[in-house]
Formats: structure tokens, sequence, C-alpha cells
């Protein structure tokens, strides 16, 4: 009895250990990587561009008015969500979804033509910017020109049925396990980079495609030009090895909300950053953001999620902090509603008040390298780890570049003290132009949701 304790005791420990030791490894293999990033994305944001909603018309010629604003505001990429026509057959509401792609070859006739959409790039890369297009290689809808001409691209139940993924009934998957599928689907890929020049692709729950499929597109792609990819996902790192530069950081955008609804505090943001840096490797680019298009049309906006005050200071925490910012459709006017998905609901231009605000923003982004994209950029320098709950300070540093970050992450009156002679030294402060000289000490009295970024 007591030898038969003694082994089970030893089976757990050995267990326990082969656990940890498989853990370990499989972090460690997370945080190597081969991609090699474009120059143009080292100091970029991403700008999300919904086409439907983004004028009255809800067309790409409406849209293209729109470039040279983009242009002065400073973005860098913008991610056109999908222009292909929308399939009819189980459509949800008026217009359906732009995720249930009809033709992967074709321009979804409510917004124009090819040529409107040419027109678009083109335009686009005359200001400089990157043009990437919203790419559903998961699933299609059911009246996709596949599903009729070839049936056997698509998953199938023991019965022979069509199979929706989840609860999207407007969509059926596609089978991986079949070759000529995935050339299909590779060589139209690859028609919108070679026919029309666009800079890459936005792939849509890309985690639920095969990597190896992936990382083969991104090499054929690669070879007609090189591209910059974007992949929905977070948690698998070998995504972002070869096939994607760029995935998202959902676990630290639902951690601002949690901050800003009083459930979670800033120092949780530390734990946040322990994962991730334990996951993805310096150079793997991180997507942060306040909103998008799922988070505004499905649980809520900015202001009802985190409100005005706490609102601003993460939308500043996304381009100061380690990150790729990005930007929704409508944030640089203030958006404040909840955009329908299926239906038309034009976004409200009439009041432009944030555009200085990220165009601010944006500038910093662009001329600081601190803060940098991938490791071209300056590393976290905690300031307030485990010092204060509710403020989150840190620094960056890259060259002669520097940058010192103060957020009173609470509804409540905060002070924070900062005692550290290695970042002395005069600065600017970022939000009145004045300039500052740190001596190596001082205490900053902070009001609810206040914020001090001091940059040199």
């Amino acid at each position: 009895m007591k030898k038969s304790i003694v082994l089970l005791l030893a089976l757990l420990i050995s267990g326990s250990t082969m656990v940890g030791q498989s853990t370990v490894k499989q972090q460690e293999k997370n945080k190597k990587q081969n991609m090699k990033h474009l120059d143009w994305t080292r100091n970029a944001n991403i700008y999300e561009v919904n086409v439907r909603q983004y004028t009255p018309e809800g067309t790409l010629e409406a849209f293209r008015e729109h470039l040279p604003r983009l242009k002065k505001m400073g973005v860098d990429i913008l991610w056109l969500m999908p222009i292909f026509p929308v399939g009819e057959k189980n459509r949800k509401g008026s217009l359906g979804s732009y995720y249930a792609v009809k033709d992967y070859h074709d321009i979804n006739p409510e917004f124009g033509n090819k040529d409107d959409f040419r027109k678009v790039v083109e335009e686009a890369h005359q200001l400089g910017m990157k043009v990437i297009l919203d790419w559903v290689a998961n699933h299609s809808a059911w009246d996709n020109v596949w599903a009729e001409q070839h049936p056997e691209y698509y998953e199938k139940d023991d019965k022979g049925n069509l199979v929706s993924p989840f609860d999207w009934t407007d969509v059926i998957s596609f089978d991986y396990n079949n070759p000529e599928m995935r050339e299909a689907m590779t060589e139209a890929l690859k028609y919108w980079v070679r026919d029309f020049d666009i800079d890459g692709y936005r792939c849509d729950v890309a985690g639920m495609v095969p990597t190896d499929f992936w990382d083969n597109a991104r090499r054929e792609l690669d070879e007609i030009k090189p591209v910059f990819m974007l992949a929905e996902d977070e948690d698998n790192a070998d995504l972002l090895r070869a096939a994607f530069d760029m995935n998202y950081s959902w676990k630290l955008h639902h951690l601002m909300n949690d901050i800003a609804q009083g459930k979670k505090k800033a120092n949780d943001i530390w734990g946040y950053y322990d994962w991730n840096n334990s996951v993805f490797a310096p150079d793997m680019y991180r997507m942060t953001f306040t909103t998008n298009h799922d988070e505004n049309s499905w649980n809520g906006t900015v202001k009802e999620r985190m409100g005005d005050q706490a609102g601003e200071v993460f939308a500043v925490f996304t381009f100061v902090a380690p990150g790729f910012p990005l930007i929704y459709s409508g944030q640089e006017a203030g958006l404040d509603k909840r955009l329908r998905f299926f239906d038309k609901d034009t976004i409200d231009w009439s009041n432009l008040d944030k555009a200085a605000f990220y165009a601010k923003l944006i500038d910093l982004k662009h001329n600081n390298q601190a803060l940098w994209n991938g490791t071209t950029g300056g590393n976290l320098i905690p300031l307030s780890k485990g010092i204060d709950d509710d403020v989150f300070a840190f620094a960056r540093q890259k060259d002669d570049n520097s940058i010192v970050v103060i957020m009173n992450l609470s509804k409540e009156a905060r002070s924070f003290k900062l005692d550290n002679h290695d970042l002395k030294g005069d600065y600017t402060d970022f939000k009145t132009g004045k300039p500052f000289h740190f001596s190596g000490k001082h205490r900053w009295k902070l009001a609810p949701w206040e914020y001090v970024v001091i940059v040199k």
C-alpha cells in the first residue's frame, strides 16, 4: 500500500515535471521567429475601412474622396473590410455579412466595380499609403460560385450535408484536406496582388485554417511582391513565424475594458506582458486597439465599454506601449454608435473632433523610434510594477529617443513619485508641447484617468 502511494506520487511528480518541461519547450518554440518584416511596417499604423458604412453612397468611389484626409492624418495601411460580392442564400439582414463571400474574384456591385477598386489602390499608393484586403479563407457563402462548380471543396458531415462553423448559418466551411481547394484559394489570393497591386491581407479567423496553407500562400504571394499579412488570431505563434507579420492582442483589449469598468487594476497589465513575452518573439507584431468592426457592432462603442476619459487614455496607450496601433472607421469623428452589421448604417462625419488627436499620436509614433514596431522600437521598462495598483508607468528607449508614460487608470485621483536617475534629462510634454526637465525625481498628481507623456 505504501509502495503504491510512493509510486503514485513519483508518477505525479514526474508527470508534472514533464508537463512543465513541455510548457517551457512550447514557449521557447513559440518565441522563435523567421519572419522578416518590410521596412515600411516598422513605424506604421493601420486603419480599418468599413466601405459599406463609410459614406451615404457606400461605394469605393465615394470612399476614395477621403484618401487625402486620411493621408493628412498620417494613416499608413488601409485595411478594407471584404469588398467581394455577398451571398444571398441564407443571408442575414438586408445586405448580408461581408464575410459571406460569393465570389473571390469579383467586387460587390453595391461598392462599384474593379476599376473603382483599382483607382483606390492607385491613389492610395500615390499618397504613400498601402492597401490590404480582408480575406475569408475558412468559409464562403452557400451560393459561392465554387459551391456549385466544386462541391468537393467543402466540408460535409457524415450525412453528406454542408457544414456551417459555429452559428454562422450564412456560410459553409471549406475542406482543407482537398489539395485542389487549397490551390484555388491560393490562386485567388494571388489574383488581387498580381492584378491590382494590393499590399497584403488581413485574414479572417486565420487560426481556423491550417498553418501550412498560410505558409505556402505567403511564399507564393511574396514571389509576386513582398506583402504584409495580419492574422485574426491571438494564441497561435506558429502563424507569425512565416505566414503572418501580425496578429491581434485581444487579451490586452479585454483587459483595458475590464480596467475601465473597475473589474481589473492597472497593475494587472504587467501580468499580461509576462504572458505575452513568454509566448511571442520580440519581433512578432501585435495589433493594439480600443475598437474594430467586431467590437463596435457586437460588444459596444468605446464610450459604452470604456467611457470618454478611459477611452482616450487607452487610445494613447495603444500608440505608446509596445504594439501596432489600429484606428477603426469613424474613431477620428468620435464614432459613438454601434454600426449595424448586416444593414446600411452610415458613419456621421459632421465633426472630425478627434482627427487632430489621432494625427498627433501618429506623428509621435512615426518620429520617435522608441515607439517603433517590434525590435526596432524600445523595450518596456517598468516604473510602477508592484508599486501602485492604479497607476501604469513605464519608459521606452531606443538610441537617442526616449519616452516616459504615467497613466492613472482609475476613477480616483492618484499621485505617483518617480525616482529614476537613469531617465533624467530634457523632455517635451506630449500634450502641451512645453519643455519638461526631469531631474531624476518628480511627483505627479493625477486626476482620474489622467495621463502624462514626456518625450525626447
